[in-house]
């Protein structure tokens, strides 16, 4: 994006600023990185209770078949993702990765199965990027909206689905990754129970001209507050959860990124389904024979954080290169530095002891298993 562009405003900007955010630019969109609470709160608020995150600057997509068979427009897909769509039930959703012809991770993204199309959610600063990829290749038998007249919103939380009970009671039926319809406050919203926190919650797509007033109201019971982009990294990283351009891109492979999981039988090597995804090749490789390197979780020694960029040595003098940390913070909830990272495939076992060089020093961390917290979704 050019520099001299002026930063994009998510239907919710003027409610940021009126809860006295401190904006600051991310993805090209003026984004709230915390409020008067601080990180600190927002995060362990998040934990206890419930937080509101406006994620309105990402991508939200309808891919419809033209045929008029929701099969069609998965089967489409499929040829663009190493994910089994055409065995994705209605109303439900899983996570998925764009690939390149290298293996390489062009994007992750949500795909949901709404019946009669599927909503895709993919990040801000890849999703024109994406819609020019899935138009290119899907055009001819899809019909593709990029919709920017919805906003959307994310309740994550142990109180989450108390909250949304009072304004819609068969939330309670939904289990993770469910995807429904509903009124919140007479306004109809797509409502999935996911998120990108490793709590039980929500992300609600909203018409633009009703998001304020609906993320308003939400916002008045007791047990939420608004969350900002700060506390919104802790909280993902605490959970071992990717962010893109940091943790994968288009020179990380899903293999190596130990994202396995996000591939489902069916498009694996014997699978009903196996390839025909861009990079096959070299990712089924990786699943048979291993990669060179993989992402794995790092416990910093001490109280001081290992942010990313930072490299790892085997040794304490710097001599052997072993990998780089791609995110590292502080894990408030769990009350120490957490960090997680690329290592070569000597050194992943849980416990080795590695060297982060920070500031012409080497730092001692351990790799440990990801996540940090235990995830609390709603099975």
């Amino acid at each position: 994006m050019d520099d001299h562009s002026p930063l994009k405003r998510t239907p919710l900007h003027a409610l940021h600023v009126s809860l006295g955010a401190r904006m600051v630019p991310f993805a090209g969109y003026d984004m709230p990185v915390q409020y008067p609470a601080g990180v600190m709160k927002e995060h362990l608020h998040t934990r206890g209770a419930a937080g509101l995150f406006d994620v309105s600057h990402m991508g939200q997509i309808i891919l419809r078949p033209k045929s008029g068979k929701i099969e069609d427009a998965a089967l489409a897909l499929e040829k663009l993702v190493p994910v089994d769509v055409l065995g994705l039930g209605e109303n439900r959703q899983r996570y998925g990765l764009f690939t390149n012809d290298q293996g390489g991770i062009l994007d992750d993204l949500m795909i949901a199965n709404r019946g009669d199309h599927l909503f895709l959610v993919v990040n801000a600063a890849c999703k024109d990027a994406d819609f020019a990829h899935l138009q290119d290749h899907l055009g001819a038998t899809c019909d593709l909206a990029l919709l920017d007249d919805r906003a959307l919103i994310a309740l994550q939380g142990p109180r989450a689905e108390c909250v949304l009970a009072e304004l819609w009671a068969d939330i309670a039926t939904m289990r993770f990754m469910d995807v429904a319809e509903a009124a919140l406050h007479d306004v109809p919203c797509i409502i999935s129970r996911s998120g990108y926190t490793g709590e039980d919650g929500f992300e609600i797509s909203i018409p633009a001209a009703s998001a304020e007033d609906v993320t308003r109201r939400i916002l008045e019971h007791p047990d939420v507050l608004p969350i900002g982009l700060g506390a919104r990294d802790s909280l993902r990283l605490e959970a071992g959860l990717c962010l893109y351009g940091n943790d994968i891109d288009t020179g990380t492979t899903p293999v190596e990124a130990a994202l396995e999981w996000a591939m489902q039988k069916a498009r694996r090597a014997g699978g009903a389904r196996e390839g025909g995804f861009p990079g096959a090749p070299i990712i089924l490789g990786q699943f048979a024979e291993g990669a060179g390197r993989r992402r794995v979780g790092l416990k910093p020694d001490g109280k001081a954080p290992v942010r990313g960029g930072a490299m790892l040595y085997a040794d304490a003098q710097g001599h052997t290169q072993a990998g780089v940390v791609t995110s590292g913070g502080f894990g408030p909830s769990v009350d120490h530095p957490v960090a997680m990272g690329y290592v070569a495939a000597p050194y992943i076992a849980n416990g080795t002891q590695l060297f982060a060089e920070v500031r012409g020093k080497y730092l001692p961390v351990t790799v440990s298993s990801l996540p940090f917290i235990t995830p609390t979704y709603k099975r």
